[in-house]
């Protein structure tokens, strides 16, 4: 079972949200990976808390799909699999290329000198090869465009899928050889976006989701021929 994960208190969070967030953030960031068992007598004994939060935690996280229960074995972290991928992949195709036709109308240039910078540091992060810094700078890049549409429906929208892209996403950040496309990626919606071009910013919007659903899905299917 991963050991790198801990809990971090917060003083405004009951105990149950505390547990849940360190859990739901284990399993996102590959601390927890598939097919792991969660065994409640030793996350709580981890965590340092009772089983009661632990068990809550899983519930929720079942309710997320990003646990699993299985007869005669009990809670497992869910698989990453190709329908669950597809599933989406194929919604933030759509959404993506939505926010990137809408940014290029709206962006303001405060919001073009972010995206500057964050593009910038998306590049810098890569240098230092750790995923979480590569998968923190990749979320803000896209933030800005999604923020630059103006539209708190969709800003929402895209919100509540993000945590199940972080999963996925994640694991083709963690693909050194992925990196020098993604920043040329990054740099052609950048550009687009800058040129007013939106056609052309929803067709890189969406070529960026399509690539990463080709690779991960031979991430999977390499994983599952191992197995």
């Amino acid at each position: 079972m991963g050991e790198d994960f801990q809990v971090n208190m917060d003083e405004f969070l009951p105990l149950r949200d505390v547990v849940f967030n360190t859990l739901r953030k284990a399993i996102l960031t590959g601390e927890l990976k598939p097919g792991e068992r969660l065994m409640e007598i030793h996350l709580a004994n981890k965590l340092g808390v009772s089983r009661t939060p632990i068990r809550e935690a899983i519930r929720k996280l079942e309710l997320e799909g990003l646990v699993t229960m299985i007869p005669r074995r009990g809670a497992e972290v869910a698989q990453i699999t190709e329908k669950s991928l597809k599933d989406v992949l194929e919604v933030r195709r759509a959404l993506d290329a939505l926010c990137a036709k809408l940014a290029c109308e709206r962006i303001t240039e405060e919001e073009k000198e972010q995206l500057k910078d964050a593009c910038a540091e998306f590049e810098r992060a890569t240098r230092i090869k750790d995923a979480t810094v590569i998968a923190k700078a990749d979320v803000a890049l896209h933030d800005i465009i999604v923020a630059a549409t103006g539209n708190q429906r969709l800003v929402q929208l895209v919100n509540n899928l993000a945590e199940q892209m972080y999963r996925y996403r994640f694991e083709y950040i963690k693909d050194e050889s992925q990196h020098d496309r993604l920043i040329e990626e990054h740099r052609i919606i950048y550009e687009s976006i800058m040129n007013k071009d939106c056609e052309e910013a929803a067709k890189a919007a969406e070529l960026h989701i399509d690539n990463q659903e080709i690779s991960i899905i031979k991430q999977i299917r390499l994983e599952n021929k191992q197995k």
